[in-house]
């Protein structure tokens, strides 16, 4: 069930990069327990706008709040140090690469238990069993605990990434194209793995991709870009089975003839 008060709003978020735009002018709202996919072609500003959302770069203008409890957080005008704890806690990032979201010198174990110390966990054993679990959770044999992440396939660092962010039970996660760079066996995978663990959990996401059929089994609503705009926005099937924008259309249609 939806609640009445948004998880997460952005209002007016630009970006600019000297005269290139980033992104300008985007205002959402975002759910609890709410899936939004962002789609569009590469420099389309999907992923500016979802590093501004995150809290890794501030826009120009505009403002991204998050709710905790019943406050409200502009998240850009919280102290560095307040940011990086909610962004610790609150929220999470699936990066495209695993290797940006993992420490390839810490075992597998080892990442997963940097979360839970970083919500204040500290009991060996109750983190140990925990993180047992989690890695049976995304198909990961728990005898692997003690391995490098380096020593892993790409589809398992990524379940790894997966697990060191979901461990710590966030409110919110932001995953830049979770599944590029997979074979396409492995994509499938991970997909339905995502879209039971979020269900499960009554997650809410922001998912960029370029791939409409990752937008179609995972994401509730839609947002299409273009050169930094929204040009369309809706519920995920009623964008893809029935596009306005021509832009969307065209997308659509190269999927189609595929």
């Amino acid at each position: 069930m939806i609640e009445e008060a948004p998880l997460l709003r952005a209002q007016n978020v630009t970006r600019l990069y000297g005269g290139r735009v980033g992104c300008r002018d985007i205002s959402f709202s975002l759910w609890p327990g709410e899936v939004l996919g962002v789609v569009g072609e590469s420099g389309s500003g999907k992923t500016t706008l979802l590093r501004s959302l995150a809290g890794f770069e501030p826009p120009d203008e505009g403002a991204i709040h998050f709710r905790h409890g019943t406050e409200e957080h502009d998240i850009y005008a919280l102290d560095e140090a307040s940011r990086r704890a909610m962004m610790r806690t609150e929220w999470g990032m699936v990066h495209q690469n695993p290797r940006d979201g993992l420490r390839l010198d810490v075992s597998a174990g080892g990442n997963i238990g940097e979360s839970l110390m970083a919500r204040g966990d500290r009991h060996y054993g109750k983190m140990r069993a925990r993180i047992t679990d989690w890695l049976q959770r995304v198909e990961i044999d728990s005898s692997r605990i003690d391995d490098s992440p380096q020593s892993f396939s790409g589809g398992m660092q990524q379940r790894l990434q997966i697990a060191r962010v979901l461990v710590a039970e966030p409110r919110l996660v932001f995953m830049d194209e979770p599944t590029g760079g997979l074979d396409v066996s492995v994509q499938a995978r991970l997909l339905d793995l995502l879209r039971v663990l979020v269900r499960d959990l009554h997650l809410a996401a922001i998912i960029v991709t370029h791939d409409l059929a990752v937008a179609r089994l995972l994401t509730d609503r839609l947002i299409v870009m273009k050169d930094g705009h929204i040009i369309e926005e809706g519920l995920t099937d009623q964008i893809l089975d029935d596009p306005h924008h021509a832009y969307t259309q065209l997308l659509t249609s190269a999927v189609l003839s595929a």
